[in-house]
């Protein structure tokens, strides 16, 4: 599963994170959203030359988990082991998620330099025993302001529900150990101001500053009322808050009081992916333990919204929980890491459809860019025998996709490398696959070619090269986000034997003109989006 790209001597790794996942159940759309995001830009960076670390993983502790596992009749690390082993990491692998490191709350890696964080931190007096009553959501594994609660209708009225979950709360009261959350709110507004781009998207960082300007409570750091975590070290009748011990595996993954080289080279995080439902934690808590501890900040955290399905926020609690494998089955894995980002802007909700899934799948892939390829690579092996001919007689139209070719990559690397806006950058690079199409309807090869003059032949291969040539570029912007097709055509461009891998291409590099040679031998591979069947009866 993982996978490292080109690296530099020296200097710190571009470093993204998605979330750790709780393993309750098995990974849904929404979990493999988060992740294909980190995916395609970490491989974005990776083909930028630059060193990367992508990290992900299961968060395993918590009462939630405690529950489910006895709900099944095992033990809480049995549950956690299938499931990781039997659903997330196979999920991943299926997807083509190159990660660098998978880490696991259970982990002696993780668990040791926990309790060593934490141990730290009493030492220091940041950390202080007291007791707590309040409305408590396992779901969330967080307390409650009682205004953020939902009045309960129906089966649960009279109670008051989780916002997120829409389930009672407990009220809980339990002796417990607390972090001076309180006594940081003014150095994490100070942060946010001087930082503006920390928190993404701006909606996101409008709610974070005003939830912290009302006032920062102290925060619960320990559990008394069951045993399934990491003890406190020094009082082990308390297991240590399950956000806290998640929170801290960006930084235990990465060789925090374990490995001072690995370490440096790596954090703080660069990017940290979140759920819009976890982003208080990140955003406030997670900058709040390291300011305690002195350890730099990460440079951004972004929020991507949810994904729906008929109004609600695709969950299992919601009964809307999706296999991504209902969809790979069908469309295609290149196609299931295209979709969502192409179809959702990064930060914002966005619904999902089998309906628009298929449209799409059949205007954009299979007619627009699969078409294309199909067309170009027939045309070269019927009119020049499958080699791909020099281009001698290139004119306003030619001087126009190269034109258009910069512009794509230019946008595309902005969009997608610095600005984490998928859709806009993949907007970009179809635009100009959109621009090449209508350049072979406008210059019909099939008509020049009738034109056996030199003049008629030159003509004829300055179209089919500059085709050519604009499918080797998109091969490359493409790659990170559809390796799989890429690389079939990569291959069917001959681009191998001449320019080397397709992952050691620069994508800032992909709009140089000319790349590609004459003479390469240029093949009519398997179709890159075959049409597809009526859906499938579930």
């Amino acid at each position: 599963m993982a996978a490292t790209g080109t690296e530099k001597q020296g200097g710190k790794a571009f470093y993204v994170s998605t979330p750790i996942y709780y393993v309750n159940d098995a990974p849904h759309l929404g979990h493999a959203y988060t992740t294909v995001a980190g995916d395609v830009l970490t491989r974005w960076h990776r083909q930028r030359g630059e060193k990367v670390w992508y990290l992900t993983g299961t968060d395993e502790h918590g009462q939630k988990i405690m529950r489910t596992a006895d709900a099944n009749g095992v033990t809480p690390q049995e549950w956690c082991d299938k499931l990781v082993e039997e659903a997330w990491k196979p999920l991943w692998e299926h997807l083509e998620i190159a990660n660098d490191d998978f880490i696991r709350t259970t982990q002696k890696r993780h668990t040791d330099r926990v309790q060593e964080f934490v141990q730290d931190l009493y030492d220091k007096g940041e950390i202080y025993k007291g007791g707590y009553e309040g409305p408590y959501c396992v779901g969330c594994e967080e307390y409650k302001l009682p205004g953020e609660l939902l009045d309960g209708e129906g089966d649960f009225a009279g109670q008051k529900l989780c916002p997120i979950h829409k389930k009672p709360v407990e009220i809980l009261s339990e002796e417990n150990y607390f972090f001076k959350l309180s006594e940081y709110g003014d150095k994490l507004l100070a942060h946010y101001e001087a930082n503006p781009g920390f928190i993404q998207p701006e909606s996101a960082r409008n709610e974070v500053v005003n939830f912290v300007r009302q006032g920062l409570q102290d925060l619960s750091v320990s559990r008394s009322t069951f045993d399934w975590g990491i003890p406190i070290p020094w009082d082990e009748k308390h297991v240590i808050y399950v956000w806290v011990d998640a929170l801290l595996n960006y930084a235990t993954a990465v060789g925090y009081n374990e490995n001072p080289e690995k370490f440096e080279a790596t954090f703080p995080a660069d990017v940290h992916l979140v759920g819009k439902d976890i982003l208080r934690f990140h955003a406030v808590i997670w900058p709040a333990m390291l300011m305690a501890q002195g350890l730099p900040l990460p440079g951004k955290i972004a929020a991507n919204g949810w994904l729906m399905v008929g109004g609600e926020k695709m969950s299992k609690s919601n009964l809307t929980g999706i296999k991504p494998q209902d969809l790979t089955s069908h469309f295609g894995v290149d196609a299931y890491r295209w979709y969502f980002l192409r179809a959702i802007a990064f930060g914002q909700d966005g619904s999902f459809s089998w309906e628009d899934f298929s449209a799409r799948y059949t205007s954009e892939l299979a007619n627009d860019y699969g078409n294309l390829a199909s067309r170009v690579a027939a045309m070269v092996g019927k009119y020049f025998g499958g080699t791909l001919p020099e281009a001698t007689a290139d004119g306003e139209a030619e001087r126009a996709l190269h034109e258009g070719l910069a512009k794509a990559v230019t946008e595309a690397d902005r969009k997608i490398g610095d600005e984490l806006d998928f859709q806009g950058g993949i907007l970009a690079v179809f635009d100009f696959v959109k621009q090449v199409n209508g350049y072979i309807t406008e210059q019909e090869p099939w008509k020049v070619a009738k034109d056996t003059s030199d003049e008629g032949k030159a003509r004829l291969a300055t179209i089919l090269y500059t085709a050519a040539e604009s499918l080797r570029a998109v091969a490359v912007l493409l790659n990170p986000i559809m390796p799989d097709t890429s690389a079939q055509l990569w291959d069917s461009l001959g681009a191998e034997a001449s320019l080397g891998a397709l992952a050691d291409q620069k994508v800032q590099e992909a709009g140089e003109w000319g790349v590609l040679p004459a003479g390469s031998t240029i093949t009519k591979g398997a179709i890159l989006f075959p049409r597809l069947e009526e859906k499938p009866n579930a």
